[in-house]
């Protein structure tokens, strides 16, 4: 018989109301025991709850899910109590003190919503995507995720795959038979089709460029303005700015959200070949290496000197000597602010561009491996090639399928998936 575990749901106390929720075999007994009866199945009903002693703790609503059709597929009760810490601490050291009855460990919740077929994989990764969502562009991404819309499509994908593999193994079990000769002629143009599909989902924006936003270096020489317009970006005194050269030595990095959309903006050690001592030397090694990685480079050094795609900006141009350029992308001051919310506006349409659409799907780095293991056994198969082959093709594309939504995993990817949640969750 699994534990019956309990935990604070509603986040970290202080709060008007605080929910506790139990879950396992033993979450009916605990509300029994706790205030002396269960209430009606699905009906909050007010309650006085009292510890072992008898001493009362609190008088709260108290919510009884018997069954399989609940968030864990367990027997699940949930107490909404009041949002004190004290209150808190004194319910759940009177949970702890009932035989079979333990603390959640982070994520158990959900874990246990997997392992009974409440929710796949999948579902259980864009729940997480939610808890921690932090922009408009984020929340929808995970709603998607969370409510099947993967899940949907992947288990239609398998379906399909199921058809293909039926029709290859009638051929190989009865192609000496009149009614079964060979393929359907329909088999080649269907797989065909099915690996485009595939290819199409590989090619859209990843749920890292949600997650970790749009990830945008400021780079160019010392003295360019770099550190002012970052901070003018961020709208915080987030770096330090003064006219001796080398005053930025490492890479400062800050995630914002503008219009929805989030960002990382990088501020760089300025690039020079000379006259920097060691520890400003190891600053531009780092700048040039996070250049290398960023989505977006917005380039305040000589015009055509910056990295390939970059964007050349013209700054600082407040002061009476600054570097021109013929043809940038934008003129602006970090220090007056002219032309900063211009580049602004720039950035966000540029970003969304290169996210998943509101609302699209959007693959982790998890499910795109998986699914890059489907398009290529799908993409190996020759319509005229040898039928066993094909077969083990088709059996690797439908494994892929069913590792992406949880039907074969690992103990060690499960407990890093849902270690990411908090406890209660």
């Amino acid at each position: 018989m699994p534990d019956t575990i309990f935990a604070c749901s509603s986040g970290m106390p202080p709060a008007a109301i605080a929910v506790i929720r139990i879950s396992g075999p033993q979450a009916g007994d605990a509300l029994v025991a706790l205030g002396g009866r269960l209430p009606v199945e699905r009906r909050a009903g007010l309650t006085v709850l009292r510890d072992g002693a008898g001493a009362e703790l609190d008088r709260a609503l108290v919510l009884w899910f018997p069954g399989t059709r609940t968030a864990t597929g367990e027997d699940l009760a949930e107490i909404h109590c009041h949002g004190g810490r004290a209150v808190i601490a004194a319910l759940e050291q009177a949970l702890g003190a009932l035989p079979g009855l333990r603390r959640a460990e982070p994520g158990e919740f959900t874990r246990r919503a997997f392992l009974n077929g409440r929710m796949d994989l999948a579902e259980a990764e864009g729940l997480g995507d939610l808890l921690s969502a932090e922009t408009e562009m984020q929340r929808q991404a995970a709603v998607a995720m969370a409510g099947g819309a993967l899940s949907v499509v992947v288990k239609g994908w398998r379906e399909r795959v199921l058809m293909l593999s039926a029709q290859v193994e009638a051929v190989l079990d009865f192609g000496d038979e009149d009614d079964v000769g060979a393929l359907p002629a329909s088999f080649a143009s269907t797989l065909a089709m099915f690996h485009v599909e595939l290819c199409e989902w590989l090619s859209r924006p990843r749920a890292e460029a949600l997650r970790e936003g749009y990830r945008v270096v400021i780079a160019g020489p010392p003295n360019a303005g770099k550190s002012t317009l970052f901070n003018a970006l961020v709208e915080d005194d987030a770096a330090i700015i003064t006219p001796l050269a080398g005053t930025t030595r490492d890479i400062l990095m800050r995630p914002v959200a503008l219009g929805g959309v989030p960002f990382q903006f990088l501020d760089t050690a300025g690039l020079r070949d000379d006259g920097a001592d060691v520890v400003e030397s190891i600053g531009i090694e780092r700048a040039r290496e996070v250049m290398a990685r960023a989505d977006l480079v917005l380039w305040l050094g000589p015009e055509g000197e910056g990295p390939q795609g970059a964007w050349e900006i013209e700054s600082r141009i407040d002061a009476a000597v600054r570097m021109a350029k013929s043809a940038p992308r934008h003129r602006l001051s970090g220090k007056t602010g002219e032309g900063v919310d211009a580049l602004r506006r720039d950035l966000i349409d540029t970003a969304r561009l290169a996210m998943p659409k509101p609302g699209q799907v959007a693959l982790n780095a998890r499910q795109h491996g998986l699914l890059s293991e489907a398009a290529s056994a799908l993409g190996a198969i020759r319509p005229d090639g040898d039928l066993l082959l094909t077969a083990e093709d088709l059996r690797a594309a439908r494994s892929a399928f069913d590792r992406l939504l949880g039907g074969a995993g690992t103990e060690d990817m499960l407990d890093a998936l849902f270690g990411r949640f908090c406890i209660g969750k």
